[in-house]
């Protein structure tokens, strides 16, 4: 039995999640094991924010944030281990993801920011780490890199699957049945979730997350501001795409807003819920929406783009994990838009929805210590195989 951790820190900035994950080498099984998760100080969110952008001594502040990444990281591993009645020296490696702070694949790199070696000298264990460049390097967009896993844990015998990750960006893994078919998995990220869901509610709330989607609920959908957002080039932009911050951001919401304000057109409301706020957002103008049918329209933006990815591929069922999945109006609307293909979380697969995607960067970590290609061209488009990611190890060999 082998086992590794899994941590990720998503585009949505506000946690820092653990996952176990055991390898049997007879069964081949891949099991998860336990789970914690840590939130990040508002310091060091903000922080991560401002460096999607360039600034001054962005340089020094990158290698700071880094260092406090690794040292939350690090934290995140010693309480999964203390949870799980494990000791370092029972761990064969923790897989790092690193905070994205900037998606250029077009341009050749993805920054994802971590102090490795700090992060490997405070667990005394391997860390697998810059999982995304050589993929790029090969051509590819780097991103996403969980299908591949998707496809190890979820892929059933008889069922065409979509599996969707609603994290700070959404994205979809389509698995076709496993039934001796030789069509490809596929996947890709369908546009923003959690990350301008969150921003959006922490600007005019001042809470971190709209809890249960309870505030978008009040509310009803602009559907000329969703015609807007939908009308982005990304959206209909054929695989193989990802995207993040560098796109998504609080300005390519304003300038969403502040165009169809423009076109005054916004007077037309949809009918999800019942009054919203009166607090005006836009450039000016009569017609400018409300904060809560922003909010509202961020929901129903997610839930499209996601369940016309899920329907353009066949899905016969659709299972969601990550952060959204707690967003009880997100998924209402989601599975609204899907039906009647059925919507569940992937809690009935045997896994956590919360957990998925740090398992995944424990089994990319497997894979890169057993030397294994985890990329999958048809997901990614590079143009061969890749093994992924680089060591940084703390334990000198006695051999």
């Amino acid at each position: 039995m082998r086992r590794f951790v899994g941590l990720m820190s998503g585009t949505s900035v506000d946690a820092v999640d653990a996952a176990l994950v055991e390898i049997d080498e007879f069964d081949f099984g891949i099991r998860t094991g336990g789970f914690a998760s840590l939130a990040l100080d508002d310091a060091l969110r903000d922080e991560f924010h401002a460096l999607q952008a360039s600034g001054p001594d962005e340089l020094e502040r990158a290698m700071r944030a880094g260092v406090a990444l690794a040292d939350r990281y690090a934290d995140a591993v010693e309480a999964l281990l203390a949870q799980s009645g494990l000791r370092p020296e029972q761990i064969n490696a923790i897989g790092a993801h690193g905070q994205t702070v900037r998606h250029r694949p077009e341009q050749g790199y993805s920054i994802q920011l971590l102090n490795a070696a700090r992060l490997a000298e405070r667990c005394g264990i391997a860390v697998v780490h810059d999982l995304r460049a050589a993929d790029i390097a090969a051509g590819g967009q780097g991103a996403p890199l969980v299908p591949a896993f998707h496809a190890q844990v979820f892929r059933s015998p008889l069922e065409r699957r979509a599996i969707v990750n609603l994290g700070g960006i959404a994205n979809v893994t389509l698995l076709p049945a496993d039934c001796g078919s030789e069509e490809p998995v596929r996947g890709f990220d369908t546009g923003p979730a959690n990350t301008l869901l969150d921003a959006w509610c922490r600007r005019h709330t001042g809470r971190a997350f709209d809890a249960d989607g309870a505030w978008a609920r009040s509310a009803a959908v602009h559907e000329a501001l969703l015609a807007r957002m939908l009308s982005d080039p990304y959206f209909s932009r054929p695989a193989p795409k990802s995207t993040g911050r560098d796109l998504f951001d609080s300005n390519w919401l304003q300038r969403a807003i502040d165009a169809a304000c423009d076109r005054g057109d916004l007077g037309r409301r949809g009918d999800s819920a019942g009054a919203g706020s009166d607090v005006r957002v836009g450039s000016g103008g009569s017609d400018e929406p409300a904060a809560a049918d922003v909010q509202a329209t961020l929901v129903e933006l997610t839930a499209v783009t996601v369940a016309r990815a899920c329907a353009d591929y066949g899905a016969q069922a659709v299972y969601a994990c990550g952060g959204g999945t707690r967003n009880a109006f997100l998924m209402e609307r989601l599975a609204h838009r899907l039906a009647p293909t059925p919507l569940e979380t992937t809690a009935v697969l045997r896994i956590d929805p919360q957990a998925v995607e740090a398992a995944a960067f424990a089994w990319l970590a497997a894979q890169r210590i057993d030397a294994k290609a985890a990329n999958l061209t048809s997901v990614t488009g590079a143009c061969g195989p890749r093994v992924l990611g680089a060591i940084s190890d703390p334990r000198v060999s006695r051999s």
